[in-house]
C-alpha cells in the first residue's frame, strides 16, 4: 500500500486502549496530480487529533469533520474531492493540487474489533506480508460499502480468508469475492501494489491493500557515526540491527531507535544473525579486519545491497584479501556507500547511505529524476 502503517500506530494505541472509536481514511482512487497515490492511509480520532498524511495537510481537517459522523453511525463514507479546475474555492482549502481523490472513510472501535488496524499492526509487529480487502464500491444489499476481508490464521487452509467479525460478510459473498486470490496477494514477498477485484455485472469492487513491510537495514560497526543512520532509518520506521565486537560501542542505550544491538565477534556474525532477513547492510566498523570478516560473512548471505565505508583503495585492498571470495560480492557491493550528495559530517554520510539504501528498496535508479 502507498502507506507506511508505522506513523498509525502510536494514535491507534493510545484510542485503542482508552476504548474509544476512531476513523480510518483510505485513499481509494486518485485521478490527475495528488500528493499520495490509492493505499494510502489516515487515521482521525474524534477528538480531531490524526496521523499520517493523504494530502500535503490542506484535505485532513475537512475530513477529521465527516469522520466524526462515521465514528458516531459506523456506517462507511465515501469522500471525493475533485480539484482538476480552477475553482478551488467552491472548496475554500486553498488545495495547490489538480486532481481528484477518493477517500473511504471507515470506523474503527470495539464494535468492529479494531479492524483492520489489529491485523495489520499484528503483521507488522511479526515482520509478516500480508494484505486486506475493503469493498470501496457496492449496489449490492448484502455486501455494504466498507466491509472488510481479511487473511486469518484460523480459517480453513483450503479457504484462508475470512470475514471481520463486525462486517460479517455472508459465506457465498466470500466465495465471490475470490479468497484465493486475495490470499496469494497476502502470501507474495514485499508485496506492496494495490489491486481491485470486481463482482458480477460490476456490482461490488474489491479494493485489494497489501501491507508495505518496512525494510531491514544491518549496520556492521557501532561507531559514533552510526547514530545518525540508525536515526534517520527510524524516521523512516525501518527496522535496524547493529552489531559490533566492541563492547564500548554495542551498547543498546546508544541507539535506543535500532530494533537490536548484538555484540558479537565478525566472525561469528553469520551464525548470530540470519542475514537473509536483511534487505541492505551497511559495513562500517572502521576496522579493518573486522570489516574483512564482515564481508566474507555477507559474500556468503543473499543479502541483495551490501555497502562499505571508506575510499576505492581501502574497497580495493580488501576484496584483494577476500580472494575468490570477493567474486560473489562485487555485483552486489557499493563502495564508497552512498550517493554523492556532498557533505563530510557523519550526519551527511548518514543521509547519502540512507537516501541510497531507499533508492535500492524501492526498485529506482539513484540517477533518475523522481516522477
Amino acid at each position: 500500500m502507498d502507506s507506511v502503517l508505522g506513523p498509525l500506530l502510536p494514535l491507534f494505541e493510545r484510542e485503542r486502549t482508552a476504548g474509544r472509536a476512531m476513523a480510518l481514511g483510505i485513499l481509494v482512487h486518485t485521478a490527475g496530480s495528488t500528493y499520495r497515490k490509492p493505499g494510502a492511509m489516515l487515521l482521525m480520532a474524534a477528538d480531531g487529533q490524526y496521523a499520517g498524511l493523504i494530502s500535503g495537510g490542506c484535505l485532513e481537517g475537512d475530513l477529521g469533520e465527516r469522520a466524526r459522523a462515521v465514528i458516531a453511525t459506523g456506517r462507511a463514507a465515501l469522500v471525493t474531492y475533485d480539484l482538476r479546475n480552477s475553482d478551488d474555492l467552491v472548496w475554500g482549502l486553498g488545495l495547490g493540487c489538480e486532481g481528484a481523490m477518493h477517500v473511504l472513510v471507515l470506523r474503527v472501535g470495539p464494535r468492529e474489533e479494531w479492524q483492520p488496524l489489529a491485523h495489520l499492526a499484528a503483521a507488522l509487529a511479526a515482520h509478516a506480508p500480508t494484505a486486506i480487502g475493503v469493498l470501496a464500491e457496492s449496489r449490492d444489499e448484502a455486501l455494504p460499502m466498507g466491509a472488510l476481508l481479511l487473511p486469518g490464521a484460523a480459517a480453513p487452509a483450503a479457504d484462508p480468508v475470512r470475514a471481520a467479525p463486525a462486517r460479517a460478510l455472508p459465506p457465498q459473498a466470500a466465495a465471490l469475492l475470490e479468497p484465493r486470490t486475495l490470499a496469494a496477494l497476502a502470501a507474495a514477498p514485499g508485496a506492496a501494489a494495490v489491486g481491485w477485484l470486481e463482482g458480477p455485472e460490476a456490482r461490488w469492487k474489491l479494493l485489494l491493500l497489501p501491507l508495505s513491510l518496512p525494510p531491514r537495514l544491518l549496520l556492521l560497526g557501532a561507531g559514533p557515526d552510526a547514530l545518525p543512520v540508525v536515526d534517520l532509518a527510524a524516521r523512516l520506521h525501518w527496522r535496524v540491527t547493529v552489531a559490533d565486537h566492541r563492547p564500548a560501542y554495542a551498547a543498546p542505550s546508544h541507539f535506543p531507535l535500532a530494533e537490536r544491538v548484538l555484540l558479537a565477534r565478525p566472525q561469528q556474525i553469520a551464525q548470530a544473525l540470519d542475514l537473509g532477513r536483511f534487505n541492505a547492510a551497511v559495513v562500517m566498523s572502521h576496522h579493518l579486519p573486522s570489516d574483512l570478516e564482515y564481508l566474507r560473512a555477507l559474500s556468503a548471505s543473499p543479502v541483495a545491497y551490501v555497502g562499505l565505508l571508506g575510499p576505492p583503495a581501502r574497497r580495493e585492498k580488501l576484496l584483494a584479501e577476500l580472494g575468490p571470495e570477493a567474486q560473489p560480492l562485487r555485483a552486489r557491493l557499493r563502495a564508497p556507500v552512498g550517493l554523492n550528495l556532498g557533505g563530510r559530517t557523519p550526519e551527511a554520510i548518514a543521509l547519502a547511505i540512507v537516501a541510497e539504501v531507499h533508492a535500492f528498496v524501492h526498485g529506482k535508479d539513484s540517477t533518475e529524476a523522481p516522477p
